[in-house]
């Protein structure tokens, strides 16, 4: 038995193939006690009209309440424990999720479906910001991510529910849940998948959203490794105090040159101090 939930945001062009395509992946597995819930989070168009001529369970917020906040619901209003989440875009191949659930059903906590980025273009700032966010997360986890927030992916409704609250409301949601799962021991499993070209328009705006995510990263290293975070900080300062150092021997400021060296030699001593204590840890 599996609950697809599909968080919906003005998709009127996507969301009843994607919908007919899940109920494809549900008569393949052949159980008849799976479901699909759409979350509508207050879309201005026909998505949900659209949505309702298929039959499936829809909830509709009355307001925008984010796409972390749509997934939220479903997953409480969801009958069955395996939870498999999608987008309504037309990017992922929901085709595979058997292929996912098998995975899975191996005993794994969180399996996810990995895009493949080769023919995908992105604007310069999303890009950077991406690989920027990925090197953070891949810091705080102590692990390799194959992908931070891929939107297609399969855990169990009791394992998530006891941190359901503690996870982002937006876009973020699925980086804070990978953050949750890698820091505190689950098992989590990437499996390649392709990423098709997205019907309509991106609802994400990445310079909010990637502030978003850095705080739920922020978040997590101070609630499940406070060292990593005190190391980041102290990072942050040797970089301050060297940028400080070349502006005081640009304006010859005899003051601002002593205070910057004594900033990035202290900082440099401590973060040495923090990362033996990492490797004792």
């Amino acid at each position: 038995m599996i609950s697809i939930i599909i968080p919906v945001l003005n998709e009127e062009n996507a969301i009843a193939e994607t919908i007919k395509a899940c109920q494809k992946v549900i008569y393949a597995i052949g159980d008849s006690n799976s479901e699909i819930i759409v979350v509508d989070d207050a879309s201005n168009d026909k998505t949900n009209d659209n949505a309702s001529q298929t039959g499936v369970t829809i909830i509709r917020h009355l307001k925008n309440e984010g796409y972390g906040k749509s997934l939220k619901d479903g997953i409480i209003a969801s009958k069955n424990d395996t939870i498999e989440i999608t987008d309504a875009d037309g990017t992922y191949p929901v085709e595979t999720i058997p292929k996912l659930l098998k995975v899975f059903k191996e005993g794994k906590d969180m399996v996810v479906g990995a895009r493949q980025w080769k023919s995908h273009k992105e604007f310069f700032f999303k890009k950077s910001s991406r690989k920027i966010l990925h090197s953070m997360v891949e810091y705080s986890t102590g692990k390799k991510v194959a992908d931070v927030n891929s939107g297609m992916r399969i855990f169990s409704k009791k394992t998530v529910l006891p941190i359901l609250s503690e996870l982002c409301d937006t876009f973020s949601f699925t980086t804070s849940l990978t953050l949750a799962y890698m820091m505190t021991g689950k098992s989590v499993v990437y499996m390649p998948v392709e990423y098709k070209k997205r019907i309509g328009k991106t609802k994400v705006r990445p310079f909010r959203d990637s502030l978003i995510t850095l705080k739920y990263i922020f978040k997590a290293l101070n609630k499940y490794n406070p060292i990593k975070l005190l190391q980041l900080f102290l990072i942050l300062m040797i970089l301050i105090g060297l940028v400080a150092m070349g502006i005081s021997l640009i304006w010859l400021s005899e003051i601002i040159l002593w205070a910057s060296v004594c900033c990035a030699i202290f900082s440099m001593i401590a973060w040495v101090f923090v990362v033996f204590l990492l490797k004792r840890k």
